[in-house]
């Protein structure tokens, strides 16, 4: 019964995908000239694609994010110019995420030694939550499964390969605590 309920879910996105993927990704930026109208149609294809979409969702011009399924994101949050956001992630409220940010979802097997790594598949899949009140900037990546605190400040070009406490500040190639939010 819940394939079912799942496989209809997936029917029922499927136009709003070929809407997003064919023409609202190639949309203006939401803040240059006609990007009123983009925002609003990208957050009109997004409402029905992602698991949830609050209100006041700015999805950007040439996000990816695959089907969109296992994708929750608050109110008053968006997703850059062209990032990568792959499924099993949750963004809460009040989210800024930078252009050109990339979240894996999954890596590849390699503990096997007697075997080639491309030969071991892939790791279970590990959700990314990204708390309320956070900053991403330009260009950073997350391995799978981090958790962002409430309050965070990530810099651009981090790759943020660990959890920090609430109100971090983080930057640096790996990820290291470089201040806090007071």
């Amino acid at each position: 019964m819940s394939s079912s309920i799942k496989l209809s879910q997936y029917w029922r996105r499927i136009p709003f995908l070929i809407l997003y993927y064919g023409i609202g990704r190639f949309l203006p930026s939401s803040y240059s000239i006609g990007g009123g109208f983009a925002k609003k149609f990208r957050y009109f294809c997004c409402k029905h694609i992602f698991e949830y979409c609050g209100k006041n969702v700015n999805i950007e011009r040439m996000a990816c994010f695959g089907s969109g399924f296992r994708i929750k994101i608050g109110d008053n949050s968006g997703i850059g110019l062209r990032c990568t956001v792959c499924s099993d992630i949750e963004i809460l409220d009040n989210v800024l995420l930078g252009p050109e940010c990339f979240f894996l979802t999954f890596n590849h097997a390699f503990r096997d030694k007697s075997r080639t790594v491309k030969s071991q598949g892939y790791q279970p899949r590990k959700k990314t939550v990204i708390g309320n009140d956070v900053w991403i900037g330009i260009e950073c990546m997350f391995t799978p499964g981090r958790n962002i605190a409430d309050g965070t400040i990530i810099a651009a070009r981090t790759l943020v390969c660990k959890d920090f406490e609430a109100y971090s500040i983080i930057g640096g190639n790996p990820s290291r605590k470089i201040g806090e939010r007071e």
